[in-house]
């Protein structure tokens, strides 16, 4: 059985707030030079089942952070408003991580309450 697929705002800042888990935006460039949620890794939708399938050590060399396991509940994904990060939320669920979640908020509803 999978978990809930998505994460709310109020649980994705307790998520962060404990220093642990993986936010992966998957705006473009452009989106992300202008505003992203601290401690994310940048990963544009269509690169997400390439970088997400890399060995740990290249995943690590690539991104300065630990790649989740395969059953990690703490492997979220987000965009804007909330699509291309449940594009990629199913990219990853398809490649293994089955607890990988999407916050559908976005950095829209993010950045609209005062995330920073």
């Amino acid at each position: 059985m999978t978990c809930n697929k998505e994460i709310s705002y109020s649980d994705l800042k307790a998520l962060l707030a404990k220093g642990s888990g993986l936010v992966v935006d998957v705006r473009s460039k452009d989106e992300v030079d202008r505003g992203r949620i601290p401690g994310s890794i940048h990963i544009p939708v269509e690169n997400v089942e390439s970088d997400i399938s890399l060995d740990a050590s290249e995943f690590h060399s690539k991104f300065g952070v630990v790649k989740p396991s395969l059953d990690s509940s703490e492997l979220v994904f987000h965009c804007q408003m909330g699509k291309r990060g449940d594009v990629a939320t199913e990219k990853a669920r398809g490649l293994g991580f089955k607890k990988a979640r999407n916050y559908a908020g976005g950095y829209k509803e993010w950045s609209d309450k005062g995330g920073k």
